[in-house]
């Protein structure tokens, strides 16, 4: 994972090592565009991957994060942290769960432009019927990181 902390040691972008290319936006982008909302913790980040990928699927709600979208990818990302592990919503689910019902395309670009891979679980958001849809670390690892989930999440 490619992780970038802000002055205060909180994460503000976390990238599979291998997606250098959404990293190199999000870099691009930051200056300037973003609406800090400041979230959590106390756990070091790499401690918190590490006991994440080892089965302690809630490790990476201790890690303290800085949002940095707009206020609406703000709100999106936020909830998207209230998604049990081993569970998804559908984007028309989750816009309702909003109140914003009539907002499913909305709450996807909000999803795909997630920075905290993981750490904001976007990848449990699937299309209709549970389909997987696009992620930005590919559609392999979506399915990776889910099955993961359910598998650790079963035996809680």
């Amino acid at each position: 994972m490619t992780l970038a902390f802000d002055g205060d040691g909180a994460l503000c972008m976390a990238e599979f090592a291998d997606c250098v290319e959404r990293t190199e936006r999000w870099l691009e982008r930051r200056p300037g565009r973003s609406h800090p909302q400041r979230l959590g913790g106390g756990m070091d980040a790499a401690s918190a991957f590490a006991a994440y990928f080892a089965g302690d699927l809630r490790a990476l709600d201790a890690i303290p994060i800085c949002l940095t979208g707009t206020p609406f990818q703000n709100e999106v990302w936020t909830a998207l942290r209230e998604i049990p592990p081993g569970s998804t919503f559908g984007y028309g689910a989750f816009a309702e769960k909003l109140g914003r019902a009539q907002a499913a395309r909305a709450v996807g670009h909000a999803n795909g432009t997630n920075p905290l891979s993981i750490v904001v679980p976007c990848h449990r958001l699937v299309g209709v019927g549970g389909a997987l849809t696009k992620y930005g670390g590919g559609l392999a690892r979506k399915r990776w990181l889910l099955d993961h989930e359910a598998r650790y999440a079963a035996q809680s």
